[in-house]
C-alpha cells in the first residue's frame, strides 16, 4: 500500500513538472538572442524555405516549407538556435 502511494506521488510530481520545464525553454535575455537572419540562414542550409520568423513567448517561431513543399512549424531557442520539441499544447492555429 505504501509503495502504491509513494509511486503515485512520484508520478504526480513528475507529470506536474512537465509543463514547468517546457515553459523554461525560452527564457533567454533579449541581449543574448541571435538575429533572425542567423536562424533563417541555418534553416535555408537545411533545405527549408522560410515563410516567417517571429518571436512568441520568448522563442523564435518559424513557418516554412521543405523541399517537398510540406508546411513546417517549429520553435527555436533564440540564443542557441536549437529546435525546441513541440508539445501537445502547441496550437496549430497560430
Amino acid at each position: 500500500m505504501r509503495r502504491t502511494v509513494a509511486a503515485t506521488l512520484v508520478l504526480a510530481v513528475c507529470l506536474g513538472a512537465g509543463p514547468a520545464v517546457a515553459d523554461r525553454a525560452c527564457t533567454v535575455p533579449l541581449a543574448d538572442w541571435q538575429p533572425r537572419d542567423a536562424l533563417q540562414k541555418k534553416l535555408e542550409g537545411e533545405g527549408w524555405t522560410v515563410l516567417s520568423i517571429r518571436s512568441d513567448d520568448g522563442c523564435y517561431k518559424v513557418r516554412a516549407t521543405n523541399t517537398r513543399g510540406e508546411r513546417l512549424k517549429a520553435k527555436y531557442d533564440p540564443a542557441s538556435l536549437q529546435r525546441i520539441p513541440r508539445t501537445p499544447d502547441d496550437s496549430d492555429d497560430d
